[in-house]
């Protein structure tokens, strides 16, 4: 099945802000209320005012253009432990980091893939799988990085196996976990987020 990838704000500039909330507001997905929540009331606002870019992404069916997913992406700055990984993986992180002595880390600036999430309105969910929507997730940061450069993009995702395991069988590597911030607290379940990192080649 092809895919079409189009930018929030390119969305926002060809149909305007009333048409596209239309467009947010029928994005349905139950097993993630916080991707959900993200779409619908605050990627506009964050893409406006550039502190997140969110992807949205489209297939045809019966000849209509149809939302099966998303993903958002935010340039941030992370500490990586020495100690939480291997002496390959270090030799890779030196090359783009700055090394602190003080909390033996590395500091590594990278692209969180902050949501990501499939459109469960309709059954649309079917019309993507998780790995193909990471997939495109990971390719569009591999483009970035042609331009900008870097190797690193990460995610952070609630300490749930199976959301682990996705990530883990996708390439991505634990390296931290980073406790919850009093505005997150409701919105996932523990008291931390697990922290993932992915070399992008």
């Amino acid at each position: 099945m092809k895919f079409t990838i189009i930018n929030l704000i390119s969305l926002l500039k060809e149909i305007g802000e009333a048409e596209t909330k239309s467009v947010l507001s029928g994005f349905y997905c139950p097993l993630a209320p916080d991707v959900e929540e993200f779409i619908r009331e605050k990627s506009i606002e964050f893409a406006q005012r550039g502190w997140a870019q969110t992807h949205l992404v489209f297939t045809i069916k019966e000849g209509d253009h149809i939302l099966v997913g998303y993903f958002t992406l935010a340039l941030k700055v992370i500490t990586v432990p020495v100690s939480n990984i291997s002496k390959s993986v270090r030799k890779r992180i030196s090359e783009f980091s700055t090394y602190d002595m003080a909390i033996d880390a590395f500091c590594l600036s990278a692209p969180l893939i902050a949501q990501l999430g499939k459109n469960y309105s309709n059954k649309n969910n079917t019309l993507i799988t998780g790995m193909e929507l990471l997939t495109i997730a990971c390719e569009k940061v591999s483009s970035i990085m042609r331009d900008v450069g870097g190797r690193f993009t990460y995610v952070e995702c609630e300490d749930k196996p199976a959301l682990i395991d996705f990530y883990k069988s996708n390439g991505f590597f634990e390296f931290d976990r980073r406790v919850l911030n009093p505005t997150e607290k409701g919105l996932y379940s523990g008291q931390c987020l697990v922290q993932l990192l992915r070399h992008i080649k």
